[in-house]
């Protein structure tokens, strides 16, 4: 499976000052240190939390900011005022800083010792208007950071910290996405065009053509043993399902899939693309749009998007890294139930619909395309899931991109489709369908999506803080 860096780790700052005296800075750090033992313990964090030091100096935090920066391994920081710090300590370094920031406010204890509570327990628990020092400078500075009020204790912040542990991991990541795109996007069509440069320069993203005959030249030397044994390690994983095809053709078309998958595995492997495109306007050299072998790319983490929309493939990308690969999907609005009570989208995408969102054991079949003038392609058909999920899409309007996203709610199809063989999902704006179309064409929102089950929409208010990116919430 295409993974990204799992060896980050998150560096914990807490902040304080020399006028407190040595015993309290001590007990400072000795909190400081208990605290990030705890948290690491709970095993509630995806990533490890490495303290570094009571920050008391404009030199010593500039410096930590300095090597934060550096070090790759350092997905972000996480603050804690435990008591207070003067603000202006942190300017330099804070200006500075490139990597996500989180502003941990807590205390050591979720109560007040009323019986016991005296002035050096005051100096040493001063968060509630230490936090405020240290808040007000960041907002100062227009500082994207994030900021999680709580018990540090509590299972639920402890959640806070772990999805955006995941969104500062994604933002590092995105720096390293590139994709491919065989042949250029999808003649006439708008809203898959896009600024590749100025996506480089604000997501890190890099977009590198490639035509379809470089493609071709691995496909066609995939070794044919090699395909056979895929061929048959796949019946574990799917259901062969030959149909009114002969038995010839439905190997013949199931096995050139799997040539195109290896190929196609071959080529980003080799030139270390995370992502890539297909446009079925331009498929020369190719027997087969590629439908089984983009859904098999697709569950082992790569982006994917069709016609050549290379910003919905790297946004697909992304949300994997975020959602750890989990029921995240290139989608895309196929058509509309209208009746009340029945309000929902049918989503689909010819052949490329992402198995990590089936509810079902996936089945491999073939069946006519009727676009794109090539031979009938395998692809996977199933059933999508229930649940409760975000519908997110990328625009460009040439001054800015917008992320554009509204919370749905997933639900199966209520019928079989017969005539219709392929892998689809259900679902419906939780504003409601008629507000969130609305709301959806009013700014602009395009009909390639990634749909996911284990993004939420916090998680994407994070990333577009990290990015200065507009974010468009649909409620």
């Amino acid at each position: 499976m295409l993974k990204n860096n799992n060896n980050y780790k998150f560096w914990f700052i807490t902040g304080s000052q020399a006028l407190y005296g040595p015993e309290a800075l001590q007990q400072v750090e000795a909190d400081a240190k208990k605290m990030v033992s705890a948290l690491n313990a709970a095993h509630n964090l995806p990533y490890p939390i490495e303290f570094k030091l009571v920050a008391t100096t404009s030199e010593n935090i500039t410096q930590l900011m300095k090597d934060a920066n550096y070090d790759n391994s350092v997905a972000g920081v996480i603050t804690w005022m435990h008591t207070f710090s003067p603000a202006k300590n942190w300017i330099r370094g804070t200006k500075l800083l490139q990597k996500p920031l989180l502003h941990l406010a807590t205390q050591v204890l979720d109560y007040i010792p009323y019986d016991t509570i005296d002035f050096d327990y005051m100096n040493l628990n001063q968060s509630a208007h230490g936090d405020r020092e240290y808040a007000f400078i960041n907002a100062r500075l227009r500082k994207n950071n994030k900021i999680i009020f709580g018990f540090w204790g509590d299972k639920a912040i402890q959640k806070q910290i772990a999805q955006w542990m995941d969104v500062a991991v994604a933002y590092n990541e995105s720096f390293n996405i590139k994709i491919v795109t065989f042949a250029d996007k999808m003649r006439n069509v708008a809203v898959t065009d896009g600024d590749k440069i100025e996506a480089q320069i604000k997501f890190g993203w890099t977009v590198d053509y490639w035509g379809v005959g470089d493609l071709v030249s691995y496909v066609n030397a995939v070794d044919e043993a090699d395909i056979d044994q895929l061929y048959e390690d796949l019946h574990d994983k799917y259901l062969f399902v030959e149909g009114e095809n002969s038995k010839e053709k439905f190997d013949h078309n199931v096995k050139y899939q799997l040539r195109e998958y290896l190929g196609l595995k071959k080529f980003l492997t080799e030139k270390g693309y995370s992502g890539f495109t297909t446009n079925f306007e331009d498929l020369v050299g190719l027997e087969q749009l590629p439908g089984l072998a983009v859904q098999m790319l697709m569950a082992e983490g790569y982006g994917f998007a069709g016609e050549g929309d290379w910003k919905t493939a790297a946004l697909d990308r992304l949300l994997k890294i975020l959602g750890h690969n989990r029921a995240t999907a290139f989608m895309e609005d196929y058509t509309l139930d209208l009746r009340q009570g029945h309000e929902a989208i049918l989503g689909s995408h010819m052949l490329e619909v992402d198995p990590t969102i089936a509810s079902d054991k996936p089945r491999v079949e073939v069946h006519l395309m009727d676009i794109g003038g090539k031979e009938d392609p395998a692809r996977l058909v199933f059933t999508g899931r229930t649940g409760d999920a975000v519908d997110v899409t990328m625009a460009d309007f040439g001054d800015e991109f917008k992320l554009i996203s509204y919370d749905v709610t997933g639900n199966k199809p209520e019928k079989e489709t017969p005539h219709l063989p392929v892998a689809k999902q259900l679902w419906t704006p939780k504003v409601g369908l008629k507000a969130g179309a609305e709301g959806w064409l009013t700014v602009g929102g395009g009909h390639h999506t990634v749909l996911s089950f284990s993004v939420n929409s916090e998680q994407l208010a994070d990333l577009s803080k990290m990015f200065d990116l507009k974010f468009v919430d649909i409620k």
